[in-house]
């Protein structure tokens, strides 16, 4: 079919820029200028530069790269922890399709993906990575919308986009020394588990220790430790059973079992999953299969369906037991802020790690990670790990700055380890520490240590928060609000200030108390005290470790 665009191509080509490379087969059926405005329009479309994707070739690596770059020193207003996965597309909207596709990751830069958020982003633009479900703080909302973009890349011109084969599949990340990423891990030893909690708390929160003495790591603070956690095996059996499968049938060199402790994930239940239900049940159930792999929520039940549940919706679904394992996520890496300093504890990592448990009708659900260094690991066993380097999440170089930490429940992890670090280099910067939980008498982690720390004066101040000592909940920003002024005069004399914690509601709601609180003690308007703010971000004053 020929496409007709008349004189209204030619009318407009000048407002798409000039092309030097063409995008169209010699044989195409298209007036000069046609062809002049469709290569543009292509060109426009695809984000890419002079150099382009045409026929893709081995050569064209060099060229490929180029083209990603060729917006890299654009910015990116999405990459923003706290920011909803709808704004953040809305901000990335008419961008080329592998910006978009950065918008849609978790906004961590964590790595437990093997990249960060930008990298990962060009990965899948580029078909060197062909997995969509690898951002773990994204979950089912990012790998939909990047599968979304990903079926839009190849439907608006296919021959157009690199080709994925084999023979030239370039490898998804470099290779890293060992113990550098998730992609080259070492085995450190488990030395100790002691629970922070007192007996009458409703947290399991512990602090771990692991000797990495002998596997030739390092980290500074402000650091991650990379965990790979198994899987209860009592979830693992309960899957089996349910499935009415051997638990011994042969999945390549291993067993079922094995691949369903140590290999997939058992947490949500993925689209592929209902989507292979969907391809062996019938009639209402293929429906209700077909809609929840859709991402549509039939009975209002989806966001409680773990892979155990989903096999309960579709009782006497039996799909094949290879199939039944492709169709799971893998069981990823997670990461934990680091709560040590080398320079204080040598050969060691510590973690403080709150064990998640929560009921779901008759069912206790586990954090997979959390009760796999809580309860299931014995001290003395050797466990996976990694240290992720952090991005921009530490110290300042200058001893001498203040600092104020703001991190409740396990969100004081990194700033023990800065504590720590300050103290043993005897750093002369003051400390001020914002610590908050549900209970003074249950919940004070490290209550000894920072008595000690405030006695030998290297903790400046320790302002604290309980939320479920009144009737009324007070937060970390509430104390913050209270202490304004003081806060203030502390920023002025050039603080460094460090959130970590809670995205969805603690880190925005700080960031609000800190507005406020220049607004009011810095004399500026609400516009001017949010660009104060913004300004702190931009030179490294203000950083944060959410999640």
């Amino acid at each position: 079919m020929k496409l007709e665009l008349g004189n209204h191509a030619g009318a407009m080509t000048h407002n798409l820029p000039p092309a030097k490379l063409s995008l169209l087969p010699d044989t195409a059926p298209f007036t000069p200028e046609q062809r002049a405005w469709l290569d543009g329009f292509f060109v426009a479309a695809l984000g890419l530069n002079d150099d382009g994707i045409a026929a893709p070739a081995p050569q064209q690596g060099t060229a490929l790269m180029a083209a990603m770059a060729a917006d890299a020193d654009d910015g990116a207003p999405w990459h923003d922890q706290t920011m909803p996965l709808a704004d953040r597309l809305k901000l990335a909207a008419g961008r080329p399709l592998r910006r978009r596709m950065m918008a849609a990751m978790g906004q961590q830069d964590c790595g437990q993906c093997g990249y960060n958020c930008q990298d990962y982003a060009d990965a899948i633009f580029s078909k060197k990575e062909g997995k969509l479900n690898l951002c773990v703080p994204g979950g089912k909302d990012t790998f939909r919308t990047l599968k979304s973009l990903f079926d839009e890349m190849t439907e608006v011109a296919p021959a157009l986009v690199p080709a994925a084969t084999t023979q030239h599949r370039a490898p998804a990340v470099k290779a890293t020394a060992a113990g550098r990423s998730r992609n080259s891990p070492v085995e450190a030893v488990l030395v100790s588990r002691t629970r922070l909690n007192k007996p009458s708390s409703a947290k399991h929160t512990w602090h771990i220790e692991f000797d990495i003495s002998s596997c030739g790591l390092d980290y500074v603070v402000g650091d991650c430790f990379g965990i790979f956690p198994t899987n209860p095996p009592d979830l693992a059996d309960a899957v089996i059973e349910a499935l009415g499968m051997p638990a011994d049938f042969p999945i390549g060199e291993r067993t079922l079992r094995q691949e369903l402790i140590d290999s997939v994930s058992l947490g949500a239940a993925p689209d592929m999953l209902f989507e292979l239900f969907s391809y062996i049940t019938g009639g209402e159930r293929r429906q209700k299969a077909k809609a929840l792999a859709a991402g549509a929520d039939p009975d209002g039940d989806a966001a409680d369906l773990d892979v155990l549940a989903a096999i309960e919706k579709f009782d006497g679904v039996r799909p094949d037991p290879e199939a039944f394992v492709e169709a799971l996520d893998p069981l990823q890496p997670r990461l934990y802020s680091i709560s040590s300093s080398l320079k204080s504890n040598p050969g060691r990592v510590a973690l403080t790690v709150d064990a998640v448990r929560y009921q779901v009708g008759k069912r206790t659900r586990l954090g997979v990670a959390s009760t796999f260094l809580g309860e299931r690991v014995a001290p003395g066993q050797r466990v996976k790990v990694y240290v992720q380097r952090a991005q921009q999440f530490g110290l300042p170089d200058d001893p001498t700055a203040p600092i104020i930490m703001i991190g409740p429940g396990t969100g004081v992890a990194p700033f023990r380890a800065f504590l720590h670090e300050r103290m043993a280099t005897k750093a002369p910067g003051r400390n001020w520490l914002f610590f908050g939980h549900q209970h003074r008498d249950y919940d004070f982690f490290y209550e000894d240590e920072f008595a000690g720390m405030r006695a030998a004066r290297v903790l400046s101040r320790l302002s604290l928060a309980w939320s479920r000592d009144d009737e009324k909940k007070f937060y970390v920003q509430h104390r913050m609000r209270e202490v304004g002024r003081d806060l203030w005069a502390w920023l002025a004399d050039g603080a460094y200030i460090y959130v970590c914690g809670d995205a969805t509601h603690m880190a925005k709601d700080v960031e609000r108390a800190l507005v406020d609180i220049v607004a009011q003690y810095g004399a500026r308007s609400a516009d001017e005290a949010i660009a104060f703010v913004v300004e702190l971000k931009k030179r490294g004053r203000y950083q944060q470790d959410v999640y």
